[in-house]
């Protein structure tokens, strides 16, 4: 077992870098994470050699989904097609993608984030944010930020960047500004000499198509945008505008949200091997997903209100559209057709899409929501929760492939999906639940 090391530090020295009345917050984010987590498995076949994580090697039609730190000293970077990568560097090593592993690997590092603060909230699998203010007798910001990546490191084998700063937005920011390993204090007083001169683009938060929006209004660079009239923004862009504003001057009031308190979601999102735009490849991705999320669902015992899909295109532009359920559902049939229907009154059919996710919003315990059922259903009910159930306990004895439908099977890369777990990774949900299982 790891215990927290407590540094026996003079009380008035500690206290002194805390604020009476603001806040430190850190940030901390895994660098390269799926080829670390690969490189910390296999050492002697992955350490310093250049690596990526990508769909179908075997076409070679994937993209790069994230790659190690040698291999972008050679050029290959997050969203290149494998064919390109390649090219780019014959030695390239190129890893089939396992996020079962990657999830527990991600479950160990928040275990060891959240036993230095019970304020901790994970925003995707390889980042957390933490609110240090209380944690004053584990040390200095800088002493737990040191520790926390120390451990890390030595207990799992993954590199970190860390974050310090006074709330989420310069944290998330400071921990971008040395990679790998490193660690960064931001401070507000900091932002006009270290933020200001770069392009709106690099601020957290504001996209691409938000910065050309400025741009083409004569904004560029954060000081910019932190000295522009506010009135002037929310004219442009709403209440967004008024956000923009204080962000560019270093200023963010949101809280950092324990995960049990979250407005909760389930999801999976899936990079393709390759571009698929035929209406029954996308459905049956769909249809697979909304089979995943509903089995982790019913897993919480949760019903959902709402059904979100996210498309991203080969040019890695993304979109999300969402909608309200007529009534809280944990079925895959609901979900699937609620997904279905948002993506063909969104999106074309001709336009090839790359990544596909479904997310489930809106969550409540199902004993707390009363779930309609019309005159004609209500009688089926019992039998249809009794089949599920029953499938169910079947994959989770036999596997995934235990109990499919028809519409799951296919020679398109939807089955090539269910039959090789090539799954998303976003585990909101999974973090607070399960923090002490399947660690390494």
């Amino acid at each position: 077992m790891n215990l927290v090391r407590v540094r026996m530090m003079d009380k008035p020295s500690v206290d002194a870098y805390y604020p009476q009345n603001g806040r430190v917050i850190l940030h901390v984010d895994m660098n390269a994470f799926y080829c670390s987590v690969h490189e910390a498995e296999e050492p002697e076949k992955y350490r310093g050699m250049p690596t990526a994580v990508a769909g179908s090697m075997e076409l070679r039609k994937g993209i790069i989904v994230t790659c190690s730190y040698a291999a972008r000293k050679r050029g290959i970077s997050t969203g290149m097609l494998v064919t390109r990568a390649l090219k780019l560097c014959p030695e390239l090593i190129v890893i089939k993608p396992d996020f079962d592993l990657y999830r527990k690997y991600s479950k160990a590092f928040m275990k060891i984030a959240y036993s230095y603060t019970p304020l901790m909230q994970a925003t995707s699998i390889d980042e957390c944010y933490l609110d240090i203010t209380g944690s004053k007798q584990f040390g200095t910001p800088q002493h737990i930020a040191e520790e926390i990546q120390r451990r890390i490191y030595e207990e799992l084998g993954l590199p970190c960047s860390i974050g310090i700063a006074p709330n989420k937005l310069l944290a998330k920011m400071g921990s971008d500004m040395k990679k790998p390993n490193g660690i960064s204090v931001l401070r507000i007083r900091d932002v006009p000499n270290v933020l200001w001169n770069k392009p709106c683009g690099e601020l957290f938060g504001i996209g691409g198509k938000t910065a050309e929006k400025l741009r083409k209004i004569g904004i560029h660079t954060i000081g910019q945008l932190a000295r522009t009239d506010e009135e002037a923004l929310i004219r442009v862009f709403g209440v967004v505008g008024a956000w923009m504003k204080q962000a560019a001057n270093g200023i963010d009031h949101s809280p950092v949200v324990e995960d049990r308190e979250q407005s909760k979601s389930v999801g999976h999102t899936t990079t393709l091997p390759h571009d698929i735009s035929a209406k029954e490849d996308v459905n049956r991705v769909l249809l697979n997903l909304s089979d995943q999320v509903a089995r982790r669902l019913r897993r919480k015992e949760l019903v959902a209100g709402g059904v979100q899909i996210t498309i991203r295109t080969p040019d890695m532009k993304t979109i999300t559209r969402a909608r309200v359920l007529p009534a809280p559902t944990e079925n895959a049939e609901d979900i699937y057709e609620a997904a279905r229907k948002l993506y063909a009154e969104h999106w074309s059919w001709d336009k090839p899409v790359r990544l596909l996710g479904v997310t489930l919003q809106h969550l409540v315990p199902k004993e707390e929501s009363a779930i309609q059922l019309d005159l004609f259903s209500y009688e089926k009910q019992p039998k249809k929760e009794n089949l599920t159930k029953i499938m169910d306990e079947l994959r989770n004895k036999f596997g995934e492939n235990a109990v499919v439908t028809a519409g799951m099977l296919g020679d398109d890369p939807s089955a090539l999906l269910r039959n090789h777990r090539v799954r998303g990774t976003s585990l909101q949900m999974d973090f607070a639940d399960k923090r002490d299982e399947d660690l390494p």
